[in-house]
């Protein structure tokens, strides 16, 4: 894992607000550092996934700044989204493409020059054991197949900033170790991801710091040592750190925790 701390900031979130029918991101305020694993946990129906498509220029926000790596993404979303990936939890590809097609599709989309998409290509189907299956078309995939070609679609141009909203979700325990070794190597190599996951293991094994939020506020904050102190409860799991946050927030919906274990270990 990585654990060098730059000064600088990968994503900086002020007073982000949301609403439907009642407010979903209710002035969100959080600070990610630039080559720092985070996890964003919380309740079902949070705004984890509210708030991190209106960082991604998918949903407009209601007021509230969002920086990348400097750049303001509400005033300049063009160049904002040049160096981000958004990786969502129910993969988009295009079933009548191999993965090779579909990723020299997305390369070109970037302007990538075709030699190094190429490469690039071939690169991430080796890492995701993907390239003996380079050649046969997506539509044939399992979910767990198509969200690793998604995956590999999104690190293509080299993102600076990765979020992935539930990126282990339908992959098995060899898959999912697959992914999250990929995810340490990037982020040894100074690229920030920020990820969303029931599966609290994980989030307790890989994340640098880790958010807590609820009721679209961020309730809690800090590498597991400090959220063990906010929660008073040295020694515990992270699983039962977030348990005793929780449901110390007021307002909270029900929600259902997924702990898997044989991910989470792979």
């Amino acid at each position: 894992m990585h654990t060098d701390k730059s000064a600088a900031s990968a994503l900086e979130i002020r007073n982000l607000k949301k609403s439907f029918t009642n407010p979903a991101v209710d002035g969100l305020s959080l600070t990610i550092r630039t080559g720092e694993f985070y996890a964003l946990l919380g309740p079902n129906g949070a705004g984890k996934t509210t708030t991190l498509r209106m960082v991604s220029g998918l949903l407009e926000a209601d007021a509230g700044e969002v920086s990348i790596c400097g750049i303001n993404a509400f005033a300049n979303p063009i160049d904002a989204k040049r160096i981000l990936a958004w990786v969502p939890d129910e993969p988009m590809i295009y079933d009548k493409l191999t993965p090779l097609e579909y990723l020299e599709f997305v390369a070109g989309l970037w302007s990538m020059e075709p030699d190094f998409a190429r490469f690039k290509a071939d690169t991430l189907l080796e890492q995701f054991g993907l390239a003996a299956h380079a050649d046969e078309r997506c539509g044939g995939f399992s979910k767990g197949m198509r969200q690793k070609v998604a995956l590999a679609g999104a690190l293509i141009h080299e993102p600076r900033l990765i979020i992935l909203d539930e990126p282990l979700t339908g992959l098995d325990a060899g898959s999912a170790r697959q992914v999250k070794s990929v995810l340490r190597e990037l982020v040894a190599g100074g690229v920030t991801v920020i990820m969303t996951t029931h599966i609290l293991e994980v989030a307790e094994r890989m994340a640098d710091r880790i958010g807590i939020i609820t009721s679209g506020k961020l309730v809690a904050e800090g590498t597991l040592s400090e959220l063990r102190q906010q929660a008073s409860a040295d020694g515990l799991t992270l699983e039962d750190i977030f348990l005793e946050i929780v449901s110390g927030s007021a307002a909270i919906e029900p929600f259902e925790l997924t702990i898997r274990a044989d991910e989470a270990a792979a």
